[in-house]
């Protein structure tokens, strides 16, 4: 017979870090030394790595599915690159200005999310996801539009460290900033905040009833999300030093979402692990087939949710645990 568990004894354990952890973070060091030619891919994969971060925590945590994730992520990109270009070149203060701008239009529009769930959900969120992009699109003066900003200008991170061509510059900088928000969404996840979540996740008509208000539990987590992923717009934005209307389509939600599938919602390092696993096999793929490297990519995607329908992460998990009960 198994013993209850109180909710603060749950949370406690939880907050402890594994060794399977710090392996994992120490592992991201690698493309320094053992793969140095491989530095854009992965400053890339961490800042879909921090984009993943930012939907597992509405949609693996808060149930919110959400076709339009994009949305904010290109707000943050745009805003950093127009900051930059017209204002003021330094990263990080680009960086906060991006963040803040796409948190305002997650809260905005999270009055409206949190008022509705399933299929009509996936409907709104889609839908204002493709009105920022056409409003992108039409601001030719301002965005660029399907030219894309030109003339993002980034100054070194703190005053010492330039963009380079090999991407050292790029790839440390993108790591930190996944590292420092990781450690802020674990310790919102394992918050009585991050357990309210789950439970509205399981029930959301049943919350209110002892004391959890789904709707403003939502709208938190919502504005949190967008957020963070304004954040990752921005390091792709300055990173690269160019905005393209790709970094709002409906094609980045698409693909955010399936990381995040590969790798297991509401796992926390799921959506880390599928954007490595999603953003190597898009890379590998299309080296050698160009033109049909979704195929591929939808051919791995069906195996892994035959296999493992709780994604990579989940499986994992539920192999080590039955080793630990042998």
């Amino acid at each position: 017979m198994s013993v209850p568990v109180s909710p603060q004894l749950y949370l406690q354990s939880q907050s402890r870090w594994r060794p399977v952890e710090i392996v994992f973070w120490l592992a991201t060091l690698l493309p320094f030394f053992l793969f140095p030619d491989y530095l854009s891919l992965a400053s890339q994969i961490a800042i879909a790595a921090l984009f993943a971060l930012s939907l597992d925590l509405i949609l693996g945590y808060a149930g919110v599915v959400s076709l339009g994730h994009a949305a904010f992520f290109g707000v943050g990109a745009y805003t950093a690159g127009i900051f930059s270009k017209f204002v003021w070149g330094e990263p990080l203060t680009g960086l906060l200005v991006a963040a803040t701008l796409a948190g305002l239009v997650g809260y905005a529009s999270s009055f409206i999310v949190a008022r509705f769930r399933h299929l009509t959900l996936i409907m709104i969120t889609l839908g204002l996801g493709l009105l920022l992009h056409e409003a992108a699109n039409r601001a030719h003066w301002l965005t660029g539009g399907s030219d894309g900003l030109q003339g993002v200008s980034i100054w070194p991170v703190l005053g010492l460290f330039k963009f380079d061509l090999y991407g050292y510059t790029a790839y440390g900088y993108a790591l930190a900033t996944l590292f420092v928000l990781f450690l802020a969404v674990r310790r919102i996840t394992n918050s009585p905040f991050g357990l309210a979540l789950r439970g509205i996740r399981e029930n959301w008509t049943r919350m209110p009833a002892i004391g959890a208000a789904s709707q403003a539990h939502i709208r938190k987590a919502y504005t949190i999300a967008a957020f963070i992923a304004g954040i990752a717009g921005a390091l792709l934005a300055q990173t690269t030093e160019t905005v393209s209307l790709e970094s709002i389509s409906f094609q980045r939600s698409a693909d955010v979402l399936v990381m995040l599938v590969l790798g297991g919602a509401g796992r926390l390092y799921g959506g880390l692990v599928g954007s490595v696993i999603f953003m190597i096999a898009r890379d590998q793929f299309s080296g050698i087939a160009p033109q049909y490297w979704y195929f591929w990519i939808g051919v791995l995607l069906v195996v892994v949710v035959m296999f493992l329908p709780n994604g990579i992460v989940g499986g994992l998990s539920k192999i080590a645990a039955r080793w630990r009960r042998k």
